[in-house]
């Protein structure tokens, strides 16, 4: 059995950070971790600055961008070995970044930035992070794309798990043991012709997962720069605190509506591999963190609060909504020809009710929806999700939500289908001052 270790760019941010992940990795040497890393720091961010300059024709500022990236990545390479960089480091350093001179220039020079185009300068971050950090420990560099198989759609490529395994079997397995830990780059992955796919901004965690999954781990970790995951968002309520445990159900509400630590897709594989993921603090490996699991023994009610905005409350009223099979169907046709996502839906005999993204095309959704029903939208909005697994069989909850709220304009509630999350929407300026409260009164006072 082994485990995955994932470090985020701010734990490869710099030299002294891959220290820290080095003395990590080796005191996790006999799990056989397999070593999954973002890009450091701010990296794939200047990559796509770079390249957005280069479409832009501004070739200079292209090239100005890569040499800060260049310098910054050879400096943390010369600071991790002590003044004296190996030359094969060295040299392997100056033909990743000669290579992505080459793609930066063709870019300019056709004025041209496909998604295929991107994904090639975002791959990059993690390879040049990968390739400083296996250097350093001495540990085998495998090549995500070989295995990390994907679709081609480029920017998001979707995994395919049965050749990831396939291929993970075939170029991980036998490199990896106790005392043997593999690094490996996140977020990027290649199609079967070889071309260089990336999961989207956030895919090492789900990189991560996928690995995790296809090995057959006893455990995904992932190392970042809080706690766990937090009952609330510390720069709201600092008495926010660490999760210990949290079910997969849980996790999966709170990524959705707003929790930062997760990506949501992460806990797909790890769900269905009954894998526990962990996430914990790179700086404080002995501290709090928290734990994912399929069951938890918490015997609180509410277990975190999560919120999300602005977004919008579209309320469509029409009286043939009595008894008229298909006004549904009629209703989300037209929400699905937009391409708009629905959070919440609340529904009354003749009305629905339900949140959209701030950036939804709400004139176009209103002509349409004008044909057959009057339509209502109240912008600036705020999602609060109350997630617990054991609310549901908890009296006396929904009694202290309200109470907690009260003087604040409750404008929908809606609870999920699986029971364990009861969302509210508020104004975007009150969210604060609900979340402050909620916390108090569903967390910080509860009973145990």
């Amino acid at each position: 059995m082994s485990i995955v270790m994932k470090f985020g760019g701010s734990s490869v941010a710099d030299a002294a950070c891959m220290r820290q992940v080095a003395s990590l990795v080796k005191a996790a040497s006999a799990k056989a971790p397999l070593v999954v890393l973002s890009a450091m720091g701010k990296t794939t961010n200047g990559l796509f600055a770079a390249a957005k300059a280069a479409e832009a024709g501004d070739l200079p500022k292209a090239l100005e961008g890569l040499a800060a990236l260049a310098a910054a990545h050879r400096k943390s390479a010369t600071d991790l070995f002590d003044g004296q960089l190996p030359q094969a480091l060295d040299q392997a350093i100056t033909e990743y970044f000669g290579e992505l001179e080459m793609i930066l220039r063709g870019v300019a020079l056709l004025r041209e930035l496909s998604p295929r185009s991107m994904d090639a300068v975002a791959s990059f971050g993690e390879r040049l992070s990968t390739l400083l950090f296996a250097s350093f420990i001495g540990a085998p560099l495998a090549d995500a794309r070989k295995i990390m198989r994907t679709d081609a759609i480029y920017g998001e490529a979707t995994p395919k798990p049965a050749a990831i395994k396939a291929l993970a079997a075939q170029h991980i397995a036998p490199l990896l043991g106790p005392g043997k830990p593999v690094v490996i780059q996140g977020y990027i992955a290649g199609t079967e012709d070889g071309t260089t796919t990336t999961l989207g901004r956030g895919g090492s965690d789900y990189s991560a997962a996928l690995f995790g999954a296809a090995l057959g781990s006893e455990e995904v970790q992932i190392w970042t720069d809080v706690e766990g995951i937090l009952t609330c968002d510390p720069r709201i309520v600092p008495e926010a605190k660490s999760v210990e445990e949290l079910t997969f159900s849980e996790a999966a509400e709170l990524a959705a509506f707003g929790a930062k630590v997760l990506h949501p897709a992460t806990i797909l594989p790890a769900v269905e591999a009954n894998i526990p993921v962990t996430v914990r603090h790179t700086q404080r490996p002995e501290g709090l963190f928290t734990t994912i699991a399929p069951d938890t023994r918490s015997g609180r009610a509410v277990t975190a609060l999560a919120t999300r905005g602005p977004v919008t409350i579209v309320t469509v009223n029409s009286t043939r909504m009595l008894d008229q099979s298909g006004f549904l169907a009629k209703l989300f046709e037209i929400f699905r020809r937009y391409d708009v996502s629905v959070d919440l839906i609340a529904t009354a005999e003749v009305s629905v009710s339900l949140t959209v993204e701030a950036d939804a095309p709400l004139e176009a959704l209103k002509r349409e929806l004008s044909e057959f029903a009057t339509v209502e939208t109240s912008e600036g909005r705020a999602i609060i999700a109350v997630v617990g697994e054991r609310m549901k069989a908890t009296p006396g909850v929904s009694g202290r939500l309200f109470g907690a709220l009260s003087g604040i304009n409750v404008e929908l509630i809606s609870q999920g289908a699986n029971e364990i999350n009861l969302s509210i929407v508020v104004p975007q300026e009150l969210a604060n001052e609900a979340l402050k409260r909620l916390h108090k009164a569903l967390i910080e006072d509860a009973p145990c």
